[in-house]
């Protein structure tokens, strides 16, 4: 039997709180792990509960949800605990913030409720949510609103060529399939190429690659 995914769940209000908890209470595959109506203890319940994946609201009492995120990541101890920031906001500094803390993800509250339990299951299993607009926001900020100078990371210079390439291609939003279709390789070999460029930098997941690439510049 597949032991069900552990999701804590973290916002200030209370109504908000309850129907996430009978989303995930009433579905097969998944458990509340507990929850939190603001940063500091979503941070404690974190450590207490060690849940799969945190549904992390952003504007909270307290430390925000962007801090709490950041103290989640940086915890060795939840090393494999992964947040996903759901809220009401989609502003570009908060796509991007949200990633640069540690977080796995970030949907808009009106995310369709199968579209949420996907989006949990997907990050529980190790993968980034970067949709294409999520994409497209850090191309905004990046690229568009407010070019920047690069600052590449400083052990940029363990990537091989190849490598390079494909971290820019994961920060386009394509996945490993589109990978091996674009660079005529097969999907193990874009995979190996993503894995060993995560170990060489350092990356969580595909979504603090994916950050790691715009700081480069090598999108």
């Amino acid at each position: 039997m597949t032991t069900p995914i552990s999701v804590l769940l973290v916002d200030d209000q209370d109504l908000v709180r309850m129907g996430l908890r009978t989303l995930f209470g009433s579905e097969d595959g998944y458990t509340v792990a507990g929850e939190a109506a603001d940063g500091l203890a979503a941070v404690e319940q974190a450590a207490a509960t060690r849940p799969d994946v945190v549904l992390m609201d952003i504007r909270m009492p307290g430390i925000d949800g962007l801090e709490a995120t950041r103290r989640i990541a940086a915890d060795p101890d939840l090393d494999g605990v992964r947040v996903i920031v759901l809220t009401t906001f989609e502003r570009d500094e908060y796509v991007f913030d949200a990633l640069r803390h540690g977080a796995s993800g970030f949907l808009l509250k009106n995310t369709p409720p199968a579209e949420l339990l996907a989006a949990v299951r997907t990050v529980a299993e190790g993968a980034a949510l970067l949709s294409p607009t999520v994409t497209r926001t850090l191309i905004r900020e990046f690229v568009e609103v407010t070019p920047r100078r690069p600052t590449p990371h400083p052990r940029l210079g363990d990537l091989t060529a190849r490598e390079r390439e494909i971290v820019a291609l994961v920060a386009q939003g394509l996945t490993n399939h589109e990978i091996a279709e674009r660079l005529v390789v097969s999907p193990a070999t874009a995979r190996t190429h993503v894995s060993r460029a995560m170990t060489k930098l350092g990356a969580r997941d595909r979504a603090q690659l994916v950050v790691f690439a715009y700081q480069s510049g090598l999108a």
